[in-house]
Order: C-alpha cells, then sequence, then structure tokens
C-alpha cells in the first residue's frame, strides 16, 4: 500500500496551482468549469472578464484517489509557513523526487505522513505514535491524523443533533448535522417554534373559539467569503420573517371580510423581511459605522456585509399544513413523499438561483440592459456564482460607498465591471406545499455541499432506505403490502439503533427515465465526477440512527470507508477543494404525541447537544 501511495504521488507531483487556458476547453472539462464553485476569499483573484474563473476543484490536478491512498499509508498534514507542525531537526523531510528517497528501504512499522507545502508534496516518518496536532488560538487542536472507521464515524457525529417534537401538530422529528470543511465553518442554521396568540388565529368555525396554530421555522444559510454573513441570519432572519407575517396576520383580522390572509399577502411578507434584514446588514451598518466612526466598531459593523450568505428558511402552519420554503442562493430544499406501492418521489421544493439559472439570467438581463458581462461564465459579473444572497455588499453598494469604505476603513476595490449596482438581491423565491402527515412526509433542507454529492432521487430515496431500516413502529404508522411498517415513534431505541453494517441495495424512490433538474439546478453531482465515482446504489449504506448524519456519511462515500475517512482527514483549508461545508436538515411529518414540548432525542445527539432549538 505504501508503495502504491508513493508511486501515485510521483505521478501527482508538480501539480501547481495554475489558471486554467481561457476558453480553449471543450466537451465534458468545459462543462465542469462552467459549474465550478462561489469564490473561495482565501483563493479569491479579480480575474478580467476574458480569464476562466478558477474552479475550487481544479486547483489542484490530482484527484481524490491519490489523496485516499496516500492518508491510507499513514498520516499526511498540510504545512505552511511559519508555523511546523513538528521538529525537523532530527528527521529532516526527504521530497519524493530526492535521488535518496527509496521506499523499498522504508522501515514498514513507522507511521508515515504526506506533506503538502508550497504546492509540492513530499513524505516523512512520524517519530511520535500519536496524532499530529496544531496548537491554535481556538480552544481545541486541529488533528490531522488519517482516520479509522471508528475516528470517522465519531467526526460525522460530533455535531448531529435530533429532536422529539411532542406537539400533536403534524411534526414528529427533525434531525439536522453539520461538517465543517472551512474553519471556522461558514454554514449555519436556525431553528425557533412560535405558538400563535389567541389574537392570531383563526377562530373555530363550529366553537368560534380561537385556535391556536403552530409556526415552526427551519433555516439553513450558506456562508460564502467570511462566516459572518451566516451567523447574523441565525440570530435575526427568522425574527424578522415573524414580525412581517405577524402583522399581516393582525391586519387581515381587521378586516371583517377576511378569517386570515391570503396566501400571495404571506408571501409578501416573507419577501418584505428578507429585503428587510438585508438592508439592515448592508446599507444601514454604513450609516451606523459613520457615527461610530473608530476601526473596529466599522469591523464589527461591515463584517456580515462584506461576507455573504445564501438562506433557505422555511415555514410551516400547523393549522393550514402549507409548508412554505423561501429560497435565497443556491440551497435546496426537497420534499419526499410515499406512493401507494410503496416507493417515494422526489418533490423539489426549491429551485437553485445562480448565474447559471435561465430565469435569473433573463431577469438580470433585464434589469441591467447593456451590460452584456453582468453574467459572465455563469457568474455575476464573472466572479460571484449566487445571483441571490444576503450581504455581499460589493455586488450591492454604489461605487462612491466603496470608495469611501475603502478609504476611510478597509476594503477592496470595486468590482471592475461594477456600473448599475444593484446586482445581487436578498429577496427570496418562495413555493407553497400542502405536506401530509398522515402520509408520512418528509423535507430535507441542505447546503448546495449535499447537492454536489447526491441527487434529489438519491437523497429522498436514502431517507426513505432508512425509515425501512428502523425496526421500531409507531401506532401512527404506514403500512404498505409491500414493505410492512415504514415508520416509528421516533421515541426510543438504543444508540445504534439497530442500523449498524446494514447496505441499503437498491433505493426505494422513483427515478425518471430521463434525469431533469429543476431549472437552474446541476444535472450531474460535480462532486461524484471530481471523485470518479459511479452512481450505483450498491455504494450507500445505513450505519446511522441520525437521518441528517445518514446522508453526509452516504454523501462522502458511503460503503467506501476509504473514501469517507480520507475525505474527513483532509484538514481545511486543503478539504475545501474537494469538499465544501455540509448542513442538513431532515423534517419527518406524522401525526404523533401532543405532550406540548419540544425534547432532545439523546440517543441519536452528540455528547452535550443544547436544549432544544424550536
Amino acid at each position: 500500500m505504501r508503495r502504491a501511495a508513493v508511486q501515485i504521488l510521483r505521478t501527482a507531483k508538480g501539480a501547481c496551482v495554475r489558471r486554467l487556458p481561457p476558453l480553449r476547453q471543450s466537451g465534458a472539462l468545459a462543462e465542469r468549469i462552467s459549474t465550478g464553485f462561489r469564490p473561495i476569499s482565501s483563493f479569491r483573484k479579480n480575474y478580467g472578464p476574458r480569464h476562466v474563473f478558477q474552479s475550487a476543484m481544479y486547483i489542484r490536478q490530482f484527484s481524490v484517489a491519490a489523496v485516499v491512498a496516500s492518508v491510507a499509508s499513514g498520516v499526511w498534514y498540510f504545512r505552511a509557513p511559519p508555523y511546523h507542525m513538528r521538529d525537523y531537526s532530527n528527521n529532516p523531510t526527504v521530497p519524493i523526487d530526492s535521488p535518496s528517497f527509496n521506499p523499498s528501504v522504508v522501515d514498514p512499522s513507522a507511521r508515515r505522513s504526506l506533506v503538502v507545502e508550497n504546492d509540492q508534496f513530499s513524505v516523512d516518518e512520524l517519530t511520535s505514535p500519536g496524532p499530529i496536532t496544531k496548537s491554535s488560538n481556538a480552544p481545541a487542536s486541529s488533528q490531522h491524523a488519517m482516520l479509522s472507521p471508528e475516528e470517522a464515524t465519531q467526526k460525522l457525529r460530533q455535531s448531529e443533533e435530533s429532536y422529539k417534537v411532542l406537539r400533536g401538530r403534524g411534526v414528529l422529528r427533525y434531525d439536522l448535522v453539520q461538517l465543517p470543511s472551512n474553519n471556522p465553518i461558514e454554514d449555519d442554521h436556525a431553528e425557533k417554534l412560535i405558538e400563535t396568540s389567541l389574537s392570531l388565529a383563526v377562530p373555530n368555525s363550529i366553537t368560534r373559539t380561537p385556535e391556536t396554530s403552530d409556526w415552526m421555522f427551519w433555516s439553513v444559510f450558506d456562508g460564502h467569503g467570511g462566516w459572518t454573513t451566516s451567523a447574523k441570519l441565525r440570530h435575526v432572519l427568522t425574527s424578522f420573517v415573524a414580525r412581517e407575517i405577524s402583522a399581516t396576520y393582525r391586519a387581515a383580522l381587521a378586516n371583517p371580510s377576511l378569517t386570515s390572509p391570503s396566501p400571495t399577502s404571506i408571501d409578501e411578507a416573507i419577501k418584505r423581511a428578507f429585503v428587510k434584514c438585508d438592508h439592515e446588514i448592508v446599507h444601514e451598518s454604513v450609516v451606523k459605522a459613520q457615527k461610530a466612526n473608530t476601526k473596529s466598531a466599522a469591523a464589527a459593523l461591515l463584517s456580515p456585509a462584506l461576507s455573504g450568505s445564501c438562506a433557505l428558511l422555511s415555514f410551516y402552519d400547523s393549522r393550514s399544513k402549507e409548508f412554505r420554503v423561501a429560497c435565497t442562493g443556491d440551497s435546496r430544499a426537497v420534499l419526499g413523499r410515499r406512493n401507494p406501492n410503496g416507493t417515494w418521489i422526489a418533490q423539489p421544493l426549491s429551485e437553485d438561483q445562480t448565474g447559471g439559472t435561465p430565469s435569473e439570467i433573463v431577469r438580470l438581463r433585464a434589469e441591467h440592459p447593456n451590460e452584456p458581462n453582468v453574467v459572465a461564465r455563469g457568474r455575476i459579473l464573472g466572479n460571484l456564482e449566487p445571483s441571490r444572497a444576503f450581504g455581499d455588499a460589493h455586488y450591492k453598494w454604489a461605487r462612491d460607498v466603496q470608495e469611501m469604505v475603502k478609504t476611510q476603513w478597509f476594503g477592496r476595490s470595486p468590482v471592475a465591471l461594477l456600473k448599475t449596482p444593484p446586482y445581487v438581491t436578498a429577496e427570496p423565491v418562495i413555493t407553497t406545499t400542502k405536506v401530509k402527515p398522515e402520509k408520512g412526509d418528509f423535507v430535507v433542507l441542505a447546503t448546495d455541499g449535499l447537492w454536489e454529492m447526491l441527487t434529489n432521487e438519491e437523497v429522498v430515496g436514502l431517507v426513505g432506505k432508512w425509515l425501512e431500516a428502523n425496526p421500531v413502529s409507531a401506532k401512527t404508522a404506514i403500512t404498505t403490502s409491500s414493505t410492512g411498517s415504514w415508520t416509528q415513534s421516533f421515541f426510543g431505541g438504543g444508540s445504534d439503533g439497530g442500523f449498524k453494517g446494514k447496505r441499503a441495495a437498491v433505493l426505494p424512490v422513483d427515478r425518471p427515465q430521463v434525469e431533469k433538474c429543476q431549472e437552474g439546478q446541476r444535472s450531474s453531482t460535480i462532486r461524484r465526477t471530481q471523485w470518479g465515482i459511479g452512481a450505483s446504489d450498491e455504494r450507500f449504506v445505513v450505519e446511522d440512527s441520525n437521518a441528517a448524519t445518514h446522508l453526509v456519511r452516504n454523501a462522502l462515500g458511503g460503503k467506501d470507508r476509504d473514501m469517507v475517512c480520507g475525505l474527513l482527514a483532509l484538514p481545511s483549508p486543503f478539504s475545501r477543494r474537494y469538499r465544501d461545508d455540509l448542513t442538513v436538515e431532515v423534517i419527518f411529518f406524522g401525526e404523533g404525541d401532543a405532550a406540548g414540548d419540544v425534547k432532545t432525542n439523546t440517543d441519536t445527539s452528540a455528547p452535550g447537544t443544547a436544549k432544544p432549538k424550536l
């Protein structure tokens, strides 16, 4: 194995960071270049309009297979001056291409490492039996050792959460998990339950007494260029939306001819909330910074404006059973609903909003006529991939504001193509779906890191298989002649949940004969293409009792443990070239107990999980 890894590294050596030739690639490569990722702050360059944007997956020419083979032979780490992970005075690094390097004489008992330095590879021996660590200002150190399958599982599950919703109002449970690639993670999430007051509830037609209703919110935020925008949204966006919806209900109840707001008015309330929140982040922050007139205050106030974030917010009204999804950016929501024959169908509840989405291209060209580069190479002004986002002030501020911010405090020069901002909006596109708790519907919300690895149908099929693998039935379970009981009360079971080691085999999901994606969504999983793996269902497993963790494990390789361990061993920022931050939430609908509260599901949550977020 060590010799094979060394041979792979010899082939991969010398793949330096470089810019791809402009518009000279063709076929599949050109297609993949056009679907590259949004820029990462540490690697972003302001290329002119004639250059191809450097996609994250093409910064290196070597493949995941090479890295996996490398870490399989020992341990590897990323080192950059002036920091050093250990003392080399008694054991200098030996470059792979050095005449003195001879893998045939390497002590087979020695632990190995792959050193990545200045875009070159070298192999080194470890003198310490423990994992490689690096001190940092953070409370914890960063471990860069090759992971065993058990350690990989521990890393997958270290941020998982699961909650039982004992409200008897159509929601049974929700699971969530995060897996960072950036350090710190640029994703975020928020959950909130609001029991409406009597003044907002619609009177019962028989008793004429007001009925209370639960408003439940779940959101995922995909940050880019930093973590501050997504963190800001975690704190404030749900409150903005709840206030606007509440005001809309109060206005409707003040009208004797109405019993509830119209669907359109609720949608407009959510849109107003998104726009108001973004205005506070992008524009009001400048006014506050001017009043404070210190660089330290400007740094705190302007950080959420200078970075950016996509937002996917869902709103469930337990009275109407309507599930709204408000999407700003390219995170995605998918509904899973069971067919009478026992299989599942995948229904997209959002569309990706990027510079490659046809409807977004039409909108942007209409709003910015005579600007041919408003969308270039699938990116806004040739640089930013999401066409809708919070923050990203450099695509929203006027040029004079940007110059003022740069001169008075800090910042970069305006984008060269900037003429008629704003080019990016936070206004969401909203869909409304009637969920059917009696059918056991579920919804998956996830940042784009998941959808780079799995299709809508695979995600729904994996959750469906996860439900089938659960051996406990609930009193509200639906059974079919083909598969028997498929759901459970979710209120028991051991830490393994009976899942360990079960292969997923064929996923129980309807697939179209010809793959058709929602407008603007990627037609293929670009990470799978990058990693060079096939599309067979045989690669999937069911090993986790948390449904969100189950999805992430299978996104990273499923039963291919070397792939899972290798991808999880890659430290930041190197890992970002192979996978994005991941945030996944799975919401299960059903008729359950009405104890009136929300409880942590300790069997499927990481130790120390906070109290319920709803």
